[in-house]
């Protein structure tokens, strides 16, 4: 690799690494308010708060990392124009196709990245976070634990509970469950206890009233009770681990079990078919993302106003080529031979950069063009 490759090659890494950085704690900030606000008001401590976020980071560092990249050759080329760096090079003799180059080294490094993250580290971190949100969703405990405080473990059922006292007795307990259509029960007690019965949970209350409401009639009914038992393991929904997800699984997994794997996971053979072609699809959007950015600039040439003309183009470009991309996968999912159009985005934005580039080696084609109009 020459020396202005691995200058320009630095460059673009370095940029690539500040805007990569910048973008994901802005997702990571909207993420954690949202992801804070449910762990924390479940009774969860801070640990399983940033267990859950750092789950979450492989993903959204995948959806931010194209935009990154666009953003990173554009500030480079952009720069490199306005300081007359490129204008000198050009110059001596390097043409758009060599500068080129580094840029498309740029991107392939950029797609090896995001190829060990979507074939391996995306799929790792959900196995993980879907065993933990099971366990934390089995955790009945944890989550009537919190003094003070409405709790909806699951819908239709709402629990209170005023102090949580040293012994671990529950003051002043309000329960009420609405899952069944034509009634209504409320419970309310002095005291309660939370006892564990092998893998369930029960909630022993003592001296409380039970209101039961009728939906046909309207009829009301209570009764108080000395002490009364309540199995609260079926308030919270347990997912079945068994069955396995396609998200969960990294690609040497998805090859080495495809034959039944769309009745293993219930899923439907287009959408494993769409969810392994994303894999290789967007490592590859990458590269077209640092070309787009490259020959939309090269293409501008030099302006004393500056080149946010052509950012603008290269970004609208962009968005139309990602937003294609996502029109494509009820195609590929209704059809799962339909699977080779996830790449014609990227086939399309590589044809549109061939075109841009090949038009910026060839300035005088479109001056002759122009000339033979104006003689006609």
């Amino acid at each position: 690799m020459a020396k202005f490759d691995r200058y320009m090659l630095s460059q673009f890494l370095t940029l690539f690494s500040f805007f990569a950085l910048v973008l994901v704690a802005i997702f990571w900030i909207n993420r954690a308010v949202v992801l804070f606000d449910r762990l924390i008001g479940d009774g969860q401590t801070a640990l399983v708060f940033l267990e859950f976020t750092v789950l979450g980071l492989p993903k959204l560092i995948t959806t931010v990392l194209p935009i990154a990249t666009f953003a990173g050759a554009v500030y480079v080329i952009n720069r490199m124009t306005s300081e007359s760096e490129l204008t000198v090079l050009q110059a001596t003799g390097s043409g758009p196709w060599r500068l080129a180059r580094p840029v498309f080294i740029y991107g392939l490094c950029v797609a090896a990245m995001l190829s060990v993250l979507t074939h391996f580290l995306v799929p790792m971190a959900n196995a993980q976070l879907k065993q933990r949100e099971a366990e934390i969703s089995q955790n009945v405990t944890a989550r009537l634990l919190t003094e003070g405080t409405f709790l909806h473990p699951t819908s239709k059922v709402t629990f209170y509970t005023r102090l949580i006292g040293a012994d671990g007795v529950l003051r002043d307990v309000f329960l009420s469950d609405r899952r069944k259509q034509d009634e209504g029960v409320i419970y309310t007690a002095a005291e309660a206890y939370l006892v564990r019965n092998g893998e369930g949970t029960t909630l022993i209350m003592v001296d409380g009233l039970a209101q039961r409401l009728q939906a046909e009639g309207k009829q009301l009914s209570t009764a108080k009770f000395r002490d009364f038992s309540f199995d609260i393991s079926a308030l919270v929904t347990s997912k079945a681990n068994s069955v396995a997800s396609i998200d969960s699984l990294t690609t040497p997994e998805i090859l080495a079990s495809w034959t039944g794997l769309a009745e293993k996971v219930k899923q439907s053979q287009g959408a494993l078919v769409e969810n392994l072609a994303a894999r290789f699809a967007e490592p590859l959007f990458s590269v077209v993302a640092a070309m787009i950015g490259y020959a939309t600039l090269i293409l501008g040439g030099f302006s004393r106003f500056g080149v946010w003309r052509e950012i603008v183009i290269a970004f609208g470009l962009l968005i139309a080529i990602d937003g294609l991309r996502g029109a494509l996968v009820d195609t590929v999912r209704n059809d799962a031979s339909m699977w080779p159009v996830m790449f014609f985005p990227t086939l399309l934005g590589a044809a549109l950069v061939i075109g841009m580039i090949w038009q910026a080696s060839h300035p005088g084609w479109t001056r002759r063009i122009r000339s033979r109009r104006k003689t006609a």
